[in-house]
């Protein structure tokens, strides 16, 4: 905008200069000289203002950026949260969204606003928390910035304790984690989220928060498509990739997941291929081992009375399938040890276990004898 303008104008001022010049003698040479040598020096100005993050936020935040961007976004959303609350297990509260208002401040100190929809989102959190999760709607007919971020899962903590803050860091760094073992894996963007009830009934409150991609441009960013109304089983998705999931699963210590039931995992498939097989892709990770919150408990059909004991739920493998996939792990486990130990809002003691957690998987997998027990002879066959 600014920088199209710019350019017709100096084209302009540029050719009438040039074509005057003949006419230009003594001091008005000089004069216009100078100037022109401003207008040159203005004009790089402005390319470098069109080029910088504060205008590229005013045309419009680009999604694949946001979730690209490692530094921490302040926010503030203000809307009438005694509402949200007193209405979140209402049947249809997928349909209820409210008006919203979202004040964001990025890393280069820039600050816009732009008004949105939120509504409260998920099963357990939603019924146990006092704050739920929300969907945020940035595609509104009045916003402008955020337009472009569609609708976007927000995880927040289930209260104001900092340990329930503590507990969403650490599900965050389990994203980040798997991030690093394959792309077809949801991105996060950590933020500092205040939230403002819009008649005061409530007290302000500032905690840690991460939105989570879209499934859509997850699926897109890897040529994929989103399946969602297919049943299947888990041997009948690409072989390779629940393997990965099998071993993160367990590499997490989670149960809380199952292919056929679509439950904390979602399917999709080439784009170019509609007869390929479906990639697995995880996410909702809150009931893991890595981030041991108080509210998981295991399935009381399973054999272990704790989440932070591991249980392989995935299929049986070869031992070069498995071999294959574990160096993955192994790879990219310094990485993985600094992400951790680098995240400077996860506390000393969270670091300290969450390091403990990962080099206890890669002890137990440090044998041939132990992966095949655990990957082969005792996992589960239907």
């Amino acid at each position: 905008m600014i920088s199209c303008h710019s350019t017709d104008y100096a084209f302009n001022l540029s050719y009438n200069l040039v074509s005057n010049r003949k006419k230009m003698t003594g001091g008005w040479y000089v004069s216009n000289r100078i100037f022109l040598e401003k207008f040159t020096i203005f004009f790089v100005f402005l390319l470098l203002i069109a080029d910088s993050p504060g205008y590229a936020q005013m045309k419009g935040i680009d999604k694949k950026e946001f979730f690209t961007g490692e530094q921490v976004i302040q926010m503030t959303l203000e809307a009438d949260f005694k509402k949200l609350i007193r209405e979140k297990l209402k049947k249809d509260y997928r349909r209820n969204f409210i008006p919203a208002t979202i004040t964001c401040i990025f890393p280069d100190s820039s600050k816009v606003t732009d008004a949105i929809e939120i509504r409260p989102r998920g099963q357990f959190r939603r019924e146990e928390c006092n704050m739920p999760p929300l969907m945020v709607n940035f595609k509104t007919p009045s916003a402008a910035i955020f337009n472009k971020l569609g609708r976007l899962k927000l995880v927040w903590p289930c209260g104001i304790k900092t340990t329930e803050e503590q507990l969403v860091l650490k599900e965050y760094l389990v994203y980040k984690i798997y991030n690093l073992l394959t792309e077809k894996s949801f991105r996060v963007r950590l933020v500092k989220m205040g939230y403002r009830d819009n008649n005061k009934k409530m007290k302000r409150q500032q905690l840690y928060a991460f939105f989570i991609e879209d499934v859509d441009d997850m699926a897109r960013r890897n040529k994929c498509e989103e399946i969602d109304s297919v049943i299947f089983r888990t041997e009948a998705t690409n072989r390779q990739q629940a393997t990965m999931v099998g071993l993160f699963e367990y590499f997490i210590g989670n149960t809380d997941w199952a292919i056929p039931l679509y439950r904390n995992v979602k399917l999709m498939r080439l784009k170019s291929d509609s007869a390929s097989l479906p990639f697995v892709v995880p996410y909702d990770f809150d009931y893991c081992g890595m981030v041991n919150a108080p509210y998981a408990i295991p399935p009381p059909m399973l054999s272990i009375t704790s989440v932070t004991q591991r249980l392989y739920r995935g299929f049986p493998r070869t031992l070069n399938e498995l071999a294959a996939s574990l160096q993955i792990f192994r790879r990219q486990r310094q990485a993985m040890n600094s992400l951790i130990m680098n995240f400077e809002p996860l506390s000393k003691q969270n670091k300290k276990e969450m390091i403990q957690y990962l080099d206890d998987f890669y002890e137990t997998t440090k044998r041939e004898k132990d992966i095949r027990d655990i990957f082969i002879t005792n996992a589960r066959t239907e």
